[in-house]
């Protein structure tokens, strides 16, 4: 059985991981074997970063929530059970939102809140 060479099929997978390799310091972008490591190593910090942003951005949201909570005489979980009884379906992104953009309507919500809370 004769000899099978890689030929362009092993060019083409080099070439695409020296492609995404771009803009690595040294070696790193030029080296096929270095450059396989760098590219994979970033797949793996990227994998773990798309989750650990989703997460960091949950905490941003609460903190600007209770901030604005508090401006309203209400702590952060007070707001939230009392919005949840006053079955307010709105979630962190958009309060948040609110009430860094439109404090005036964020105020209403905190009212609703107390309302509910009261009983």
């Amino acid at each position: 059985m004769p000899r099978t060479k890689g030929g362009p099929k092993t060019r083409r997978r080099r070439k695409k991981v020296l492609k995404e390799a771009k803009g690595a310091w040294g070696g790193r972008h030029r080296l096929y074997r270095t450059a396989e490591e760098t590219v994979l190593r970033a797949g793996a910090f990227a994998y773990r970063d798309r989750r650990a942003k989703k997460r960091e951005f949950r905490s941003l949201w609460i903190v600007r929530i209770n901030a604005a909570a508090r401006a309203a005489g209400l702590t952060y979980s007070r707001l939230m059970t009392g919005l949840k009884r006053a079955g307010v379906a709105l979630d962190r992104k958009v309060l948040a939102e609110l009430a860094v953009s439109d404090p005036a309507a964020f105020a209403k919500l905190a009212q609703t809140a107390k309302a509910k809370l009261a009983s």
